[in-house]
């Protein structure tokens, strides 16, 4: 029997990686570092949303924590629309820059 095909030498001789397995192992790694989403209650919606009605009706800043399954970014503007169909709002955070929010990804919210 030849040498190659003992002791897992087969194996062991062929060390070539094709491009789909470094993308799959790339993309394994990146699933690591998901973010499970963190559940709100009932008290911490109506707080949320008590401050985005406060924001729309006196044009108060708020700052938003936004979930994404790899960071929670903040974001701080104005509400200027309130989209009940759709469940998202609109927040102006600069001048010409503003944003659509979905009540989804919305995990906290403060003055």
């Amino acid at each position: 029997m030849s040498k190659k095909l003992t002791d897992n030498g087969l194996f062991d001789s062929s060390r070539m990686m094709l491009p789909q397995h470094k993308e799959t192992i790339l993309v394994h790694q990146k699933e690591l570092n998901r973010l499970a989403k963190p559940v709100l209650d009932e008290q911490e919606w109506q707080l949320i949303g008590q401050l985005l009605q406060d924001s729309f009706n006196n044009h108060a800043k708020v700052t938003l924590s936004i979930f994404d399954p790899f960071n929670i970014r903040n974001l701080t503007g104005f509400v200027t629309v309130i989209n009940t169909f759709r469940k998202e709002i609109k927040l102006s955070i600069d001048q010409d820059e503003w944003e659509w929010i979905k009540f989804g990804d919305i995990i906290a919210a403060s003055t």
